[in-house]
């Protein structure tokens, strides 16, 4: 299955869960991922309600930049720094941050709905943040062309 950066366009629930083994805590965010037209591609923000171990519940929020690149998707941070790239037939890849190693795989098999599982290890970092995302149809969910 080819998937296009068009094909993310539009709103998505997300559900998170964060496993880290060096504290022993596990987190969970609830939230959406919402993919809009800008900056040559799709700008990706996602914001939710995160609760790591037994603490307060935090708003939590993030952007990536998503631009279509070499027969996939490339993602760059906020600042425009290069992440990793991806793609339907290659859903597997890395980032190299000294001293850390972060590790994804995607999963586009039941699409629409799809999966990231991040393995992040390094001297101060050992875990798992496994997300998923649905998407959300209706007003609101999908942009009209």
């Amino acid at each position: 299955m080819g998937l296009s950066l068009a094909d993310f366009e539009g709103r998505w629930r997300l559900s998170r869960r964060i496993d880290d083994a060096r504290a022993g805590l596990t987190g969970r965010l609830e939230g959406e991922a919402l993919f809009v037209a800008g900056q040559g591609g799709l700008v990706l923000t996602e914001t939710g309600r995160l609760r790591y171990g037994d603490g307060p519940p935090l708003q939590a929020e993030r952007r990536y930049l998503w631009r279509e690149e070499a027969g996939g998707i490339a993602v760059f941070f906020e600042d425009g720094r290069p992440f990793h790239w991806f793609s339907s037939d290659a859903p597997e890849t890395h980032h190299d941050c000294p001293p850390d190693l972060y590790h994804v795989r995607y999963d586009f098999s039941a699409w629409p709905e799809w999966s990231a599982v991040w393995q992040v290890s390094g001297p101060r970092k050992d875990y798992v943040m496994e997300s998923h995302y649905t998407r959300v149809t209706g007003c609101g969910g999908v942009p009209e062309r």
